[in-house]
């Protein structure tokens, strides 16, 4: 088939909260959803592994991230640029 045409990926951008192993890092993604009763705003917060192929997050960077096949038992996201580095205080 030819012109075949890809599906939009999800993307996000969140905050690196750790980074374990080789080319891989914890990506925390914060958002607010009414509550089901009472209806206020409640935060809440999502953790996902991403690959960060070339090392180059570290804890704390604002990064976005894109949804992608499964590559390995958790990682279902890749991270496509660091948008924001982390402060060195």
């Amino acid at each position: 088939m030819s012109g075949e045409v890809r599906k939009l990926r999800r993307s996000l951008i969140g905050l690196v909260t750790s980074r374990m192993g080789d080319k891989s890092v914890k990506v925390t993604y914060f958002y607010k959803e009414p509550h089901a009763r009472y209806l206020k705003e409640v935060r809440r917060k999502t953790v996902v592994h991403a690959h960060d192929a070339e090392n180059t997050c570290s804890v704390g960077d604002r990064v976005a991230i894109v949804e992608t096949r499964p590559l390995s038992h958790l990682k279902r996201w890749r991270v496509t640029a660091v948008l924001q580095k982390a402060s060195s205080v």
